[in-house]
């Protein structure tokens, strides 16, 4: 017995629009993506098996695809319209936000996706795992490194580069 996958949508657009806008930033796109995405799951409700995983893994299934196709029609911009800012003229957490956008265009697709799953539609691993079809396991260390790399590419370190080498004082000269 197939239940509605789209019996709660106020809480699954929510979800929906945060991991597209995590995705294509917020705006326009992110509102078609999330558009797209719900046209198609109204469309193909009935091929919905909870068997395969909630609701909303589901939704993300079809929201990741809409995404997919979204980005493949935007032109290629080099730092896909983020703006890089003086330390001075904006504040801390602005500064820090850019500094993320920046860093997430440097990680591979699978990464970003990992991650904008994770915490753009605050899923967790195991839901992750339904909508990739992989172990828990899997995606759990996925994560992991790419959350390493990502720390690492926003504290300025080649990932795999010891961190504690790295962040060593210089030696005091003439002593």
């Amino acid at each position: 017995m197939s239940r509605d996958p789209l019996a709660r949508p106020e809480k699954l657009v929510r979800r929906v629009y945060a991991y597209a806008s995590y995705r294509l930033g917020d705006g326009a796109d992110a509102e078609d993506a999330t558009q797209q995405a719900f046209e198609r799951a109204l469309r193909y409700r009935t091929s919905y098996d909870p068997r395969k995983g909630e609701p909303v893994a589901w939704m993300l299934g079809i929201a990741r695809r809409c995404c997919d196709e979204i980005l493949q029609t935007r032109p290629v911009i080099a730092n896909e319209g983020i703006d890089v800012a003086d330390a001075g003229d904006l504040e801390p957490r602005t500064v820090r936000r850019l500094d993320l956008a920046q860093a997430l265009l440097k990680l591979d697709d699978r990464a970003r996706e990992l991650i904008a799953l994770r915490y753009g539609a605050d899923l967790t691993a195991r839901q992750i795992a339904e909508l990739y079809d992989e172990r828990t396991n899997t995606i759990e260390v996925a994560l992991h490194r790419a959350l390493a790399r990502l720390r690492a590419e926003m504290d300025g370190v080649t990932p795999g580069e010891d961190a504690v080498r790295v962040r060593r004082p210089p030696p005091v000269l003439g002593s």
